[in-house]
């Protein structure tokens, strides 16, 4: 997890936009599932872009999805129209997605978030429930599997007493 506060520290201090998905949204819920990388909802728009670029600009940003690991662009223009990044950085893999399935674009899903604080960093998460919508939407083995784990959390929680 200490590579993942380092990458949200960075994200925090120059204020990029994102909600915590994902793997790590689902461990602050209760999972058990580990995850390899820390997956964001972010907007992919100009200012977010830059901003992002300059959290990671001396992290080694690279695409973690080419054979070569081709260096991250250091200008946002030049990722106008991505959906989605999929990097590896000098603190682990970060996936930034502009859309969460079964849920939607960041807009939507900034309406669904809880406030956490991650060693006194304040993260924007995807709440419970919408951590089930999004892996019932997947519908992958793990998915699924994460996404009866999170109902199960959800009764205990729901549970008086």
């Amino acid at each position: 997890m200490a590579s993942t506060i380092d990458l949200l520290k960075r994200l925090n201090a120059h204020q990029v936009k994102y909600v915590l998905v994902g793997g790590i949204a689902c461990v602050i819920h209760g999972s058990q599932v580990v995850t390899q990388d820390t997956d964001i909802c972010a907007p992919l728009n100009p200012e977010n872009i830059s901003a992002l670029l300059n959290a990671l600009a001396d992290a080694n940003p690279r695409f973690r999805m080419t054979h070569d690991l081709k260096m991250l662009p250091k200008q946002a223009e030049e990722l106008t129209g991505y959906k989605n990044l999929y990097l590896i950085t000098d603190f682990g893999q970060l996936d930034i997605l502009s859309e969460i399935t079964g849920i939607g674009e960041y807009a939507e899903v900034e309406k669904h978030i809880i406030r956490v604080d991650l060693e006194d960093i304040e993260c924007l998460v995807l709440d419970l429930d919408m951590c089930i919508t999004a892996k019932k939407a997947m519908n992958t083995p793990k998915d699924r599997q994460v996404a009866i784990e999170l109902e199960a959390i959800r009764e205990r929680l729901r549970e008086p007493g």
